[in-house]
C-alpha cells in the first residue's frame, strides 16, 4: 500500500512538472512573438518617420532650389520654372529704362550678384554688337542708364537675382531708329580659329567635346597674362544660341583659372563672349562654336 502511494505521488509530481514546463514554454513563445512584433512595428514606424523626414527635407531643398537665383547656367536649370518676376525694357532718347515687377505688380527686392544689382546684356539682332552694362535703381522697380546705341534692332537680357522669387532670363526685343524689322535668325559660321586678339591681348578658347546634356568645359588661354579682377571674378562668359533665345551667363570655377563649366540642352550653333579685363579695359572676345 505504501509503495502504491509513493508511485502515485511520483506520477503526480512528474505530470505536474510536465504541465509547468509546457506552460512556461507556451508563455515564452508568446512573449518572444510579441517582442518580435513590437520590434518590427517600431522599426517600421522609425523607418516611416525617417522616410517622411527625408521626403520633407527633399521637398524643402527642392523648394529652396526652385526659388533661388536667376539662371547662371542652363545652368543650373532649375529648369523651366514659371517666372514670378517680369521685366520690360525700353530705349528712349539715349536712356535705357528697365521696369521690374512681380506678378502682383510690386517691385521685388534684388540681391547683389557679382558686385552689381543688375547685369544687362544687349546684343544686336545679328549678334555682332555686344554690350554688358549695369543700370542703377531709381525706385519702384525702375532701373535706368544713359547709354548711346546706334540704330539697329536689339535683344536685351536682364540678368538679376530676385530674393525668394523664381526668375527666368528671357529676351526682350527693342529697336533704335527706324526701318528695323523683326529678327528671325543668324547665319553664324563656326570659327575655325578660336584665338582672338583685341587691344593687343590674345585669348584662345579651348573646349571639351561639346554634346547635349554633357558637362562642357570652356578654357580660355590668356597667353600667360592673368586677367585683372572684373566684377568679382577673373572673367565672365555669356552664351547665346543663333536665334538669340537661349541665354547662359557663366562664371569661372575658381579665382585662379579662366575655366568655365556649363551644359547645352540643344544642338546647334552658339555664340560665346568671353569677357576679360587687361590694363584697366574689359575686352569681349567673340567665338562661334557648334554643339552636335
Amino acid at each position: 500500500m505504501k509503495q502504491k502511494n509513493i508511485l502515485t505521488w511520483a506520477i503526480s509530481a512528474i505530470v505536474y512538472l510536465g504541465l509547468v514546463i509546457a506552460g512556461y514554454t507556451v508563455f515564452a513563445s508568446l512573449d518572444s512573438n510579441n517582442d518580435h512584433t513590437d520590434t518590427h512595428d517600431e522599426a517600421k514606424t522609425n523607418g516611416n518617420e525617417e522616410k517622411e523626414s527625408i521626403n520633407e527635407q527633399a521637398h524643402k531643398d527642392n523648394h529652396t532650389s526652385q526659388r533661388s537665383d536667376g539662371k547662371d547656367l542652363h545652368s543650373d536649370h532649375v529648369d523651366q520654372l514659371e517666372s514670378e518676376v517680369f521685366t520690360n525694357v525700353k530705349y528712349e532718347e539715349g536712356l535705357i529704362i528697365i521696369d521690374v515687377k512681380d506678378k502682383d505688380q510690386n517691385s521685388p527686392k534684388l540681391e547683389i550678384s557679382h558686385e552689381k544689382i543688375m547685369h544687362l546684356i544687349i546684343v544686336s539682332a545679328d549678334l555682332e554688337d555686344y554690350y554688358h552694362i549695369h543700370p542703377e535703381e531709381k525706385g519702384n522697380g525702375v532701373y535706368t542708364l544713359k547709354f548711346d546705341l546706334p540704330e539697329n534692332s536689339y535683344k536685351a537680357f536682364v540678368d538679376i537675382k530676385p530674393k525668394n522669387l523664381a526668375y527666368q532670363v528671357s529676351p526682350t526685343e527693342f529697336h533704335v531708329g527706324k526701318g528695323h524689322g523683326e529678327h528671325k535668325g543668324n547665319p553664324l559660321k563656326v570659327d575655325t580659329n578660336l584665338a582672338k586678339t583685341i587691344n593687343e591681348k590674345t585669348v584662345e578658347l579651348n573646349t571639351t567635346e561639346l554634346g547635349i546634356n554633357k558637362d562642357a568645359t570652356l578654357s580660355f588661354d590668356t597667353k600667360g597674362i592673368t586677367p585683372e579682377p572684373y566684377l568679382g571674378a577673373l572673367g565672365h562668359v555669356v552664351i547665346l544660341d543663333d536665334k538669340g533665345e537661349e541665354f547662359v551667363h557663366v562664371h569661372p570655377q575658381s579665382e585662379e583659372k579662366t575655366l568655365f563649366e556649363t551644359k547645352f540642352d540643344k544642338p546647334g550653333i552658339y555664340k560665346v563672349w568671353g569677357e576679360f579685363k587687361f590694363d584697366g579695359k574689359v575686352n569681349s572676345y567673340p567665338y562661334v562654336i557648334e554643339v552636335k
